[in-house]
């Protein structure tokens, strides 16, 4: 840091290139020269590689400080270009206060305020009583308090800061913007918003040049009818790109559907959606949702067709029904959520022996090579089910311990009652079966085996109630003593009961564990210093000290009777904090 001292070591006099004519004006001027331009040329005023020119300038010589009226220039080198209507300047402190219409300009951007106060020592600008700085491809900033940091080419923003840049918009509280890169970095309540999204976040970044960025803290995303939140979220508004990273949500309001998970990718312009990560898909329904996970789930289409693709280990999970299969796919339009089988598994893979698609509904599981399941998309109501291929429907016998009833065919339709409860199955080509018949008091009659054309059963709260045979093969009913053991089961029978899903936990209960990645984000916020600091009001009490000094009066007062204008009096510093950090916030 600079010393005062050192300051007026280096301190040079004020020079007065030219004027068109000078005045001596003790009355309303004591110790002042006035100067006027003339008609070739403003008043021409030099100090320390500065110049400044205006219509009119009152000198003050023993005091090194001079103030200049009327289409007032500064500029210091190839730097610094500021105009205004005034503007008062110490020699000995090097601060200017500059005032009516300033305009500051250096060669990455521009700042325009009614007021301006230009600190060469440290090369800053600051204003407290609103601004706007322009930086052509950047777009235009404006905000109540603003600071400058020249070497760094950093500005900081306070209060009612607003960014308009081709298309997009800015608002935070507070707002690090590098003019030199574009750079801006978001604290405290911060939205940016396009015409086709709106992100929010409590601390951020934003490119402006090439328009992409991230938020973090309570950060969401708003478009088309959906809200994202994620711990991190970064977009890419040239692409309609967005990707979300730990505890993911995605509201969509028109399919009342919520997407959860811990990292997703979000393409706008193509209505797609893909999460993966404990990835998960709620539809909401009046009275039961319906809940859909998988390794990976994929949502595309529109609004109105709509459809939801789960892959790998993928589960559905409602209070009264619930599947798993390698593949769910869910068109919210048609109402058909289809359990498919992929052909991708080796011998060795886990899912290998046990890869058919299966549903449960109640007591009963129905397992064939691909299911679909329909549902009245205005009621919400399950309608039918279809198993094509390979059906089989095994329900355990209410009172036998080691009791199954069992149907097999090609094909099966199964109808559901308005409680989503099975009320009839018919099942076609090659059906067999075996039922565990019992009479009204449920004592078993005996074990019944047939063959047939096609079987159809009928269901009461789940049990079966009564089953017909159709073109019925051959049959037999057994008393249980006499029944075949090896007969108990039809080929291909496979009870699966301890892979059923009976709560949302369950459908995450054979995931692998989960490693999210730790969010370095942004550095916190480091509140702006005050302008006017110790150091600052050092150099002022220097400046009236030597003014004293040099007009050689002796006083009991530490400040003489005429002080440099924007040291008398002393303006009130805005609270900050006292840090001297300049270093540019970096994301991690």
């Amino acid at each position: 840091m600079f010393s005062a001292s050192t300051y007026a070591q280096k301190q040079k006099k004020i020079e007065i290139e030219y004027a068109g004519r000078l005045n001596i004006d003790e009355k309303n001027y004591p110790g002042a020269k006035v100067l006027t331009r003339d008609d070739a040329q403003q008043v021409h005023i030099k100090h320390a590689g500065t110049n400044m020119w205006c219509d009119k300038a009152v000198h003050y010589g023993k005091e090194n400080f001079i103030e200049a009226y009327g289409n007032v220039i500064l500029k210091q080198g190839d730097t610094i270009n500021m105009s205004s209507k005034y503007i008062e300047y110490s020699g000995i402190t090097e601060l200017a206060f500059a005032s009516g219409d300033v305009v500051l300009k250096d060669p990455n951007s521009t700042i325009s305020s009614d007021t301006l106060y230009f600190d060469r020592l440290k090369q800053q600008a600051f204003y407290k009583n609103g601004g706007t700085v322009v930086k052509d491809s950047s777009g235009t900033i404006t905000s109540k308090i603003g600071r400058y940091y020249m070497d760094i080419k950093k500005y900081q923003f306070v209060e009612d800061v607003v960014l308009v840049n081709d298309g997009t918009t800015i608002n935070s509280n507070y707002f690090d913007f590098y003019s030199d890169t574009g750079h801006a970095y978001l604290f405290g309540p911060s939205t940016i918003t396009t015409k086709d999204s709106k992100t929010y976040c409590e601390k951020g970044f934003y490119d402006t040049e090439i328009k992409i960025g991230y938020a973090l803290k309570n950060a969401k995303i708003d478009y088309d009818n959906r809200e994202i939140i994620g711990d991190s979220l970064y977009f890419d508004n040239n692409k309609s790109f967005a990707s979300a990273t730990n505890n993911i949500k995605v509201t969509d309001t028109i399919n009342n559907s919520i997407i959860k998970g811990h990292y997703a990718e979000v393409f706008r312009e193509k209505d797609s959606l893909f999460i993966t990560k404990h990835a998960l898909a709620i539809t909401e329904q009046q009275n039961d949702s319906i809940y859909m996970h998988a390794d990976k789930i994929m949502v595309t289409g529109k609004p109105e067709n709509r459809t939801i693709q789960a892959y790998y280990n993928a589960k559905i999970y409602k209070s009264d029904i619930s599947g798993k299969a390698d593949s769910i796919h869910s068109n919210q339009k048609t109402g058909i959520t289809k359990l498919i089988n992929i052909p991708r598994f080796s011998v060795g893979d886990k899912f290998s022996t046990k890869r058919k698609p299966i549903m449960w509904n109640i007591e009963n599981q129905m397992t064939g090579d691909t299911i679909h399941l329909i549902s009245n998309s205005e009621t919400e109501k399950i309608d039918s089910l279809l198993v094509f291929n390979n059906a089989f429907i095994i329900s355990k016998d209410t009172i036998s311990e080691k009791g199954y009833n069992q149907i097999y065919g090609m094909r099966l339709v199964g109808l559901f009652n308005k409680d989503n409860q099975l009320k009839q199955v018919d099942i076609t080509k090659n059906a067999e079966s075996i039922f565990y018949a019992r009479n009204d008091k449920q004592e078993l009659i005996g074990i019944d085996k047939a063959k047939a054309g096609s079987i159809s059963i009928l269901f009461t709260e789940g049990d079966i109630d009564e089953y017909t045979r159709y073109n019925q093969v051959d049959g037999k009913l057994y008393p249980e003593s006499k029944y075949p053991e090896k007969e108990r089961f039809l080929k291909g029978f496979d009870w699966r009961e301890e892979e059923r899903p009976k709560s949302i936990e369950d459908l995450f209960k054979d995931d692998p564990p989960l490693d999210l990645p730790i969010i370095k984000g942004l550095e916190d916020y480091i509140p702006q210093e005050d302008f006017f600091d110790d150091e600052m009001l050092e150099r002022i009490e220097k400046a009236g000290d030597r003014t004293t000094n040099n007009n050689k009066k002796e006083s009991t007062t530490k400040r003489p009777t005429k002080l440099p204008k924007p040291l008398k009096p002393i303006p009130k510093p805005i609270k900050g904090n006292k840090k001297k950090k300049k270093t540019k916030p970096t994301a991690k």
